[in-house]
């Protein structure tokens, strides 16, 4: 069996994030930078199934879209049981769309026929979700989204999926197929230094994404800021009778609420 597992690295979102001077993304200057939170869902994923398969055939590739910084998020995820690393050299990646994208991984895996291709569900930065569907269609893949429970047996995969409002949906479905992975689906593992150690040893290729072929953009990003700050609201402190009268004497002065 053949495995791919797609993971983007995005900035720490507890840092100090602002625009860049074009407004088009954000000021990466000086900012740290780690695996997306759903991506290391999707890794942990991956590496369960290939350990539950025990001496069974089977290969884990981990992808990533991007600048030569990538490499160090490639590593973790080698070091967390994956064996061997692609980097899709990028260094616009961060302005393009998912069409793009998902295009990009498709002209790669195509032509190496993965069975199971695991993705987060969606991006921390972009929040988008549109990387795996879009993926699964280029590819002509089954697809399910939004996974919190996932097992494989007899050849038939079973995913558990979260639905608005907190409903649960459980679909049944026959690899090749892009399964996007859900907070709750598991608990990521961290990589032990005998992995870490090994996965120096792990091969990573690098390809560009110019050899792959990039596609016309069918989103294009106009402007990208932060929102304006309005005004602070008003703490009332005391009793609630007296609260009361203070609230009416508020809306009178300063709305039209209690006007005649």
């Amino acid at each position: 069996m053949k495995i791919l597992v797609c993971a983007k690295q995005i900035p720490d979102l507890a840092s100090k994030l602002g625009p860049d001077t074009a407004n088009l993304w954000l000021d990466e200057t000086d900012l740290p930078f780690q695996i997306n939170e759903y991506d290391e869902y999707a890794v942990e994923e991956a590496v369960k199934l290939k350990e539950q398969r025990g001496a069974e055939p089977t290969e884990l590739t981990v992808l990533s879209v991007g600048p030569p910084r990538v490499l160090e998020m490639l590593k973790k995820a080698l070091a967390m049981g994956c064996d061997r690393g692609v980097h899709i050299e990028d260094d616009e990646s961060s302005t393009k769309d998912p069409w793009q994208i998902a295009s990009l991984i498709a002209a790669y895996a195509e032509k190496e026929n993965f069975d199971i291709i695991f993705t987060g569900m969606q991006s921390q930065d972009r929040g988008s979700a549109q990387v795996g569907p879009t993926l699964a269609e280029a590819l002509g893949y089954a697809c399910a989204t939004t996974v919190i429970a996932f097992g494989l047996e007899g050849g038939v995969i079973t995913a558990e999926r979260e639905l608005e409002g907190g409903a649960r949906s459980v679909v049944k479905l026959k690899p090749p197929a892009v399964i996007t992975c859900e907070l709750g689906l598991n608990t990521p593992r961290y990589p032990t230094l005998p992995n870490i150690m090994k996965a120096r040893k792990k091969p990573i290729a690098v390809l560009k994404s110019a050899e792959l072929g990039v596609e016309s953009p069918r989103l294009i990003t106009e402007k990208f800021y932060a929102p304006v700050r309005k005004g602070g609201g008003l703490v009332l402190e005391g009793e609630a009778a007296g609260l009361a009268g203070k609230v009416i004497e508020i809306l009178k002065e300063r709305t039209t609420v209690l006007r005649g």
